[in-house]
């Protein structure tokens, strides 16, 4: 482990003014965007979309890195170079994401587990030299009556950690998500407990297994109000009560905190995280962003699928990059 290089990586990915793109859509999730848009999801329209993405010209200025999946991170741009390749040119880092997933965690109904520990040390040592600077595992974490469990969270957790070293292994800075999801009707007082509970446990756990927390960046959810909840919090007390869970339970070791987007609309996503750093005061974190459908959405219906559409839609994801890096600073 090169701690100097995983230092220096996660400061790059929380550069001021930039954040994250999220383009690793599972094969289901993005056959789901595109058929949204009456797109069929093949192989050439999934990179000629990401190549949409990665080709927009002045992406560099608003994003400092990009998490591709498996497949993008084997394909290549229109002008024949692979896709890590080209964001490495640009300055933008390639990451990639290793989880295959999350399916039912056994005897606890209602509640998932994340998988992909199998064969990681050796897919990393590949990604590693297709050009993976960092990379992404997702947990779920779902609030309802009587969850989450602590067994749940214990196990995801655990999943997490693991994950974690093996990316240092081989100097790459891995993003840790503990998503605490949105659905249900939940306050926002409950999802506050819940993710500080989870926190707590994932920083403890990383510290026990000696990861390199300046080499870590942490992906989580603001603490919002259930979708489903009757009074829904104001944009401000989101702020406030994310940034009091933060600061009872993020070290100050950690360079960066890379907002999830979950199922915020990209102005809602938007407005949150410039209120969040609005109000951050002295915290020791960058505040940032990893969004995938905050970033991509109004690109992808103004796309169409058509080329005749690429530039409009690439001016639109350029607006919309622009004014959450705007954000991300507290300055809009």
């Amino acid at each position: 482990m090169n701690k100097v290089k995983l230092a220096s990586t996660a400061q790059k990915m929380v550069a001021k003014g930039k954040g994250i793109l999220a383009a690793d859509e599972s094969m289901g999730t993005i056959e789901k965007r595109l058929t949204s848009i009456g797109v069929k999801s093949t192989e050439n329209n999934r990179r000629n979309y990401r190549n949409l993405l990665f080709t927009a010209p002045g992406m560099e200025k608003y994003i400092s890195g990009v998490i591709l999946f498996d497949e993008t991170m084997r394909q290549k741009s229109d002008s024949g170079i692979s896709f890590p390749k080209l964001l490495l040119k640009n300055g933008v880092i390639p990451g990639i994401k290793v989880d295959t997933g999350a399916n039912d965690l056994a005897f606890y109904p209602g509640e998932k587990v994340t998988e992909g520990l199998d064969g990681l040390r050796e897919r990393f040592e590949e990604y590693a030299k297709l050009g993976a600077g960092f990379a992404k595992w997702r947990a779920v974490i779902t609030i309802g009556i009587g969850t989450p469990t602590d067994e749940c969270i214990d196990t995801n957790v655990h999943a997490l950690v693991r994950y974690a070293a093996l990316a240092q292994e081989v100097d790459i800075v891995p993003i840790v998500e503990p998503e605490v999801l949105m659905d249900g009707n939940h306050t926002l007082a409950r999802c506050e407990e819940v993710t500080t509970r989870t926190l707590r446990r994932l920083f403890a756990e990383l510290k026990k297994y000696r990861v390199y927390l300046p080499g870590t960046i942490l992906k989580p959810n603001m603490v919002i109000s259930g979708s489903e909840a009757k009074n829904q919090a104001t944009v401000r007390e989101v702020a406030e009560a994310t940034l009091r869970t933060f600061k009872k339970v993020v070290p100050k070791e950690v360079p960066g905190i890379v907002f999830l987007s979950g199922g915020l609309s990209p102005e809602q996503a938007t407005e949150r995280l410039d209120m969040i750093n609005k109000l951050k005061g002295g915290a020791p974190w960058e505040l940032s962003f990893s969004f995938g459908r905050a970033l991509q959405n109004e690109a992808l219906t103004t796309w169409q699928g058509k080329a005749a559409n690429v530039k409009s839609a690439q001016e639109a994801f350029l607006r919309r990059a622009k004014s959450v890096a705007m954000a991300r600073q507290g300055g809009l």
